[in-house]
């Protein structure tokens, strides 16, 4: 797993265990995971998301220390680095410099009570890894079904449909709060998916990337996004149908931006982040955007790769 990713960049890795090549399985992390804990390796590197963590939890707990290098899933767990650029740098300053070491959270989501819209999440144990505060990301935090977080929801959902032109196709990205938007428009979006509605109503459900780029020529588009609670990423986590491809068609002036003040004050004032896949898009989208948080209310926040 990664020998031959890491022979293209020059390296001499020293290969352990055996796999089935293209069927690897939980178990394979694991196993390999243990044996790098008893080759006594200084760091541990594993590319996925909230399900490969839970797997190294697993396999070696707090023993190691580790860092999560995000492959573009919704992560809810504490033990990544923002970006692949993010992971590299941390671990290099913690070879170098021995960065100190902070127990994170790894967290277990329902996946099943998210796509009805609940968000049902339990601590599933620790992972122990080098801490550079702005390198490394929060643990994500889901949406409150407090009366005043669905009433900020509400909010603005108003605002947003109520600007919404008859010649405009929007793509709605993942979240609940893009879902209160469908919800007020009496359209059946998916919480997870990437929908697309126009003149109020749903002309496309659960679409995929192609299905995007096929979609778009000649026609007016937009596209809405919520970054994710704590973290702050409104592209690469989560809704990678939309593209950098697609959004390259789109343009940045229409990217619409919705979130509530609660969500962006979990953010503890941190930057609104992208990573998505492609230097030249995430370059693009820096600077600052307008954010919908609430009815005729919009903030300005800092767009940072």
């Amino acid at each position: 797993m990664g020998e031959n990713e890491a022979k293209e960049c020059g390296l001499t890795p020293k290969v352990i265990g055996s796999i089935q090549s293209g069927k690897t399985s939980s178990a394979d992390t694991k196993n390999a995971a243990r044996e790098m804990e008893a080759n006594k390796v200084q760091l541990i590197l594993f590319a996925g998301g909230d399900g490969t963590a839970r797997d190294i939890c697993d396999a070696i707990d707090c023993r190691v220390p580790v860092l999560g290098i995000p492959a573009g899933v919704k992560i809810h767990s504490g033990a990544f680095a923002l970006n692949p650029a993010s992971a590299g740098e941390v671990s290099a300053k913690f070879l170098k410099e021995d960065l100190p070491l902070e127990d994170v959270e790894v967290m277990d989501i329902d996946e099943e009570a998210f796509r009805e819209g609940r968000v049902s999440a339990r601590l599933y144990g620790y992972l122990r890894v080098p801490y550079e505060r702005r390198l490394i990301q929060n643990v994500k935090v889901g949406s409150s079904r407090e009366e005043g977080e669905e009433y900020q929801k509400r909010a603005v959902a108003a605002h947003v449909t109520e600007e919404m032109e008859d010649d405009w196709y929007y793509i709605l990205g993942p979240g609940s709060t893009t879902k209160a938007i469908a919800d007020e428009l009496g359209v059946d979006k998916t919480l997870l998916g990437v929908d697309v509605v126009n003149r109020g109503k749903l002309v496309a459900k659960d679409v995929n990337e192609t299905q995007l780029i096929d979609f778009i020529p000649g026609k007016k588009v937009k596209i809405i996004v919520t970054p994710i609670g704590g973290q702050g990423f409104i592209f690469g986590r989560g809704n990678q149908q939309i593209s950098p491809a697609v959004i390259t068609k789109v343009g940045k002036a229409n990217v619409i931006i919705v979130a509530t003040r609660r969500k962006l004050d979990s953010m503890t004032g941190k930057p609104l982040l992208v990573d998505t896949g492609s230097e030249e898009v995430d370059r693009m989208l820096e600077g600052y955007m307008r954010v919908v948080a609430g009815y005729r209310e919009e903030l300005v926040k800092k767009i940072k790769r």
